[in-house]
This record gives structure tokens, sequence and C-alpha cells, in this order.
């Protein structure tokens, strides 16, 4: 490390910050409440946000108001995760919530970012994390006199842009692949959930759709109010379920398995790999790319994915659906993992502490059943949209074990910055 680097306590280069100490009531819109569950990871998620009026904004922002810049922390239950307040942010703090704010240009707010979510600091937070009767905490009273390790400013600036570019590119990606799947969901919603096509034909209407694909869909209902020629049905029409099983078989001298901790919300955000005889007895179902996962137990926590690439074993834990026919991947997948049908699932689940469906249930998921030319039509519009979704997440996962990679080396120094900007480029 060089000499110019020094060990710093945060309070010299930042004034640290909290908020009430309650719980105001919420209103449908207005300034946002943030709370810890927003904390992700290193940005702010605010997909799920609750607001309060402006006059609670007022009081609630007596101690302070976040700013873009300002580095927001939990220093209660989600100890260690943290965020930057972005550009255009209205909100106040939540409980168990605090900020730094950088006294100084002395102090590049991404880097103090970085540093946070580093090995060395996350450490010392653990050290310092007091076990209470309901909740851990660490002393916000103490956060002041924890060490920060603190370069000249140039390569603070050096170490955020290349760690921030990375984070960005990812940012990017799951916006795009956020917007793809909207797009995906709501064209399947069209087709085979409102049969918008097919009461556009019967109104006489003009359908949106190309002549061609038009052609494909009926033009009126049955007496069952389904499409004519199509039929009600379940996905285990169109899908096989837990179609094969690793059982006793050892001969493979690894395993890449997949579990439903690691599984949210159409992302398998990471690959657990094992010797075969370390494997866990759950690791069971044999995945294939184009399978549909779906967590069985508390399905509602969103554990389910569409399966990428050859070669992993997922838990027991999941049902497996695999397509009759490759034509019918997104059929399958949209249908399994419908806002609708994984609240459904969640309501029909039960247990106690680990509420579960049986497989045959996710299986028994009601959807209607097309005629081919209509399925084979919704796999061309589709498909793109899906493989799209799949290449941004995959090159996500890429940049997210680089900067896993590059971030502790950088903000301790053991790695120089046009070394770490070729491992960028190389990637």
């Amino acid at each position: 490390m060089g000499g110019e680097w020094q060990t710093v306590e945060v309070g010299e280069i930042a004034d640290i910050y909290d908020g009430p100490h309650a719980t105001p009531n919420f209103v449908d819109d207005g300034p946002v409440f943030l709370g810890i569950d927003a904390l992700n990871d290193g940005r702010l998620d605010l997909s799920e946000t609750r607001h309060v009026t402006a006059e609670t904004y007022h009081q609630w922002t007596r101690r302070v108001v976040p700013i873009p810049g300002d580095l927001v922390f939990s220093y209660e239950t989600r100890i260690g995760q943290a965020a930057l307040i972005p550009d255009g942010l209205h909100c106040c703090l939540g409980r168990r919530l605090a900020l730094a704010r950088a006294k100084s240009d002395r102090l590049n707010n991404r880097y103090l970012l970085y540093y946070y979510l580093g090995p060395a600091f996350q450490e010392h937070l653990r050290a310092h994390t007091k076990p209470g009767s309901t909740v851990d905490r660490i002393h916000l009273k103490e956060f002041p006199k924890f060490p920060i390790v603190l370069p000249p400013r140039p390569e603070q600036d050096a170490i955020a842009n290349l760690l921030g570019s990375l984070d960005d590119k990812i940012e990017l990606n799951r916006r795009m692949a956020a917007t793809l799947e909207e797009t995906a969901r709501a064209l399947f919603k069209s087709w085979f959930v409102n049969f918008d096509p097919v009461r556009a034909k019967a109104e006489g209407h003009l359908s949106s759709l190309p002549d061609a694909t038009a052609a494909f869909f009926p033009s009126y209902f049955d007496d069952g109010g389904m499409p004519e020629g199509w039929r009600s049905g379940t996905l285990a029409d169109v899908a096989h379920l837990n179609p094969e099983s690793r059982g006793s078989d050892t001969s493979q001298d690894k395993v890449a398995y997949v579990d439903l901790a690691n599984t949210k919300w159409g992302v398998i955000e990471e690959i657990q790999h094992f010797t075969s005889g370390d494997a866990p007895s759950r690791a069971q179902r044999v995945l294939r790319p184009g399978d549909t996962i779906l967590g069985t137990v508390r399905p509602g926590n969103g554990s389910y994915s569409l399966v990428a690439f050859d070669g992993m074993i997922g838990s027991t834990g999941f049902a497996v659906l695999r397509p009759k026919a490759p034509q019918l991947r997104e059929f399958v997948y949209l249908a399994a993992t419908s806002g609708e049908n994984i609240e459904a699932l969640a309501a029909l689940a039960d247990g106690g502490a680990y509420p579960a469906v049986r497989p045959n249930v996710v299986a028994e998921t009601p959807c209607c059943v097309p005629s081919a030319e209509v399925i084979e039509a919704f796999h061309q519009m589709c498909g793109s949209l899906v493989d799209g979704i799949e290449a941004a997440r995959s090159e996500s996962t890429e940049l997210c074990g680089l900067r896993a990679t590059l971030l502790p080396r950088l903000i301790s120094g053991e790695l120089r910055i046009k070394d770490a900007e070729n491992a960028v480029e190389a990637a």
C-alpha cells in the first residue's frame, strides 16, 4: 500500500445522522419513507416503497434531510447493508437507518460506499454488532470511531469510477431485463388470459398483430368462454413435472447445485459447487435448458427461474417443469410464474413455519391450451424477449463476480487501477 494511504476514523471525514425511532402512518403518494428493506447490496431498491404526507416528511427530517450522495446504512437487523441516495429522491429516513455525509471534498461518496461494502469494514461491523433480545445492532455513537482506509482523492475517484462503471452496467442490465420481462408478461396476458386477439376479431376490430399472426387466432368463443378450438387445461398438459432425478448416481465428480435460497424472482443468484459425495441430499432435480423451476416451499417468496444452462442439479424443494416441446418454453415459464399464480400457490401453501405445496399442485396450475400455430407464433414473438432477459442476467452475473473480485483488492491497495482496468476490459 502506498505511503499516502491513511487510516482515519469515519467521524473525521463524515457526519453521522439518524432519523426518528418510530414508524409514521403511510399514505399512497408523497415523499418516500426509506426503509431498511430498500437496501440491496449497494443500491436502493425502490420497487416496493412506502410514502408519507408532506407534514410527516417535515417531522421526520428535523434531524437531517437526505441529499444525493449521502451514504445510508442500517444499524439494526440488516447490518452491513448500505447504498447512496440518488439524484431526485425526495425521502426521509426510516427506523434503523442512518446516513453518513462527507464533510469535505476529501472524500468521494462512492468510494465510501465501496469501502463500507468491502470485507475489512464488514468484519469490523460484525465485530461491533451487539446481540439483542429482538434485533442485533451496532451502537451508532460508536460508528464515528470506526476505521476507514483513505487513499488520496484522485485514487478514490479512480476506484469509485471503475467499480461504479461495473455497477452502472449491472443496473442497466437489471432495468433492461425488467423491461423485457414486463413486455413478455404483458404479451402472455393479452393472448392467453384476456384473449385480446380473439376479442378483436370477434368484435370486428382491426388487430394490432401482423395479418399472418392474427390469422392463427379464432374469431369467436365456445360456450365455455374459451377461444374456439382451444381448451382449458393445466401446466401438466404442456410440461413434464420433475422429469429427471439424480437419485443415487454419484458418477459425477462435481455437482453444480441450485438452491431455493439462491433463486429469486427469475434469477439464479448463486450456484454452489460440491464434490459428488459432499452434495446435499436434496440435490436431486436434474435441470436442463428451457426448464422452469419454481420453489414449492414458501412459493410466495418468488424462488423461481428459467434454466439457461445445462449441467445443474436443483433442490427437491423445486418443482421442475420441462416443456413438452421447445416452442412451449416461454408459455410454460410465464404461465407458471405469473404474479397471479405465485399468489395462488402462496395461498394454498400450508405447513406452519415452512408452508409448502406439493409439486403436483404446481403442475395442476390452470391454463388454456391454445392451438399449435398460436404457440409457435408466441414462441417466435416472445422467444427473443426471453433470450434478451437471460443474456442481460448472465452478463450481470459475470460482472458481479468481477466486481466481487476487484473490490477488496482495490480498496486495500493490493491491486493497481491500471491492472484492474485491464481486467475489466478483458471481461
